[in-house]
């Protein structure tokens, strides 16, 4: 049974790396789905020359322009829903959403987080995990909830802590994983293979770990 392409919106705040990533893996069929469009909270940022150069509408919501959090949300959940969109994805997205945003698209929006989630939720994660001497580091894809960076867990990818690891190479190394996982999440959502149940989160029927899939 063929499974219907799916609609996807990326939203970001920044560079748009892991966009390209997504790019990549839609405009070579890997992915079945498109992303239908991009959003930022912030003008002139490369994500958005990303989004024109493959052809994707580029959207900007400039959150400086609405009087408060709920507002900008209210205005980027009309925006979105707009696109009609099957998957929503957060992409370098530096914003803290409202919990009404968040559950009116609960099971169909990701984040991707550098850290080896449920460690260093929030910023500075490179900083923290070579501070506390950790062996190993890494990234998260999850499902988006209320509770910040406290999605249930779909992907993990980890690399090494070596001695002399600076904060910079560390994050070299973990981007370059964050765009193998990130695709692949996406990959199996628009495949129709990973859901969120009430139970956690499945994949072609089964149940993953907490700790999500690790590759």
């Amino acid at each position: 049974m063929s499974v219907t392409q799916k609609r996807i919106v990326v939203l970001l705040s920044g560079s748009g790396s892991n966009l390209q990533a997504l790019i990549d893996a839609t405009q070579s069929g890997r992915i079945n789905g498109r992303i239908v469009a991009v959003i930022s909270n912030k003008p002139g940022v490369r994500g958005l020359e990303r989004a024109r150069d493959a052809g994707i509408d580029a959207l900007l919501l400039d959150h400086t322009q609405h009087e408060s959090r709920e507002a900008f949300d209210g205005a980027l959940q009309a925006l979105i829903d707009q696109q009609e969109p099957d998957l929503i994805v957060l992409a370098g997205f530096m914003r803290i959403l409202t919990a009404d945003f968040v559950r009116h698209y609960l099971g169909r929006m990701f984040n991707i987080h550098p850290s080896l989630l449920p460690k260093y939720k929030g910023l500075h994660t490179h900083q923290r995990a070579i501070e506390a001497g950790d062996s190993e580091h890494g990234c998260t894809v999850h499902f988006v909830t209320p509770e910040l960076d406290g999605g249930p867990l779909i992907l993990q990818a980890a690399v090494p802590i070596a001695a002399d690891t600076s904060i910079e190479s560390l994050q070299q190394q973990v981007q370059v994983r964050e765009h193998d996982i990130y695709p692949l999440a996406v990959e199996w959502f628009c495949a129709e293979r990973l859901t969120l149940e009430a139970t956690g989160v499945t994949l072609d029927g089964i149940q993953l770990p907490a700790s999500g899939q690790r590759v």
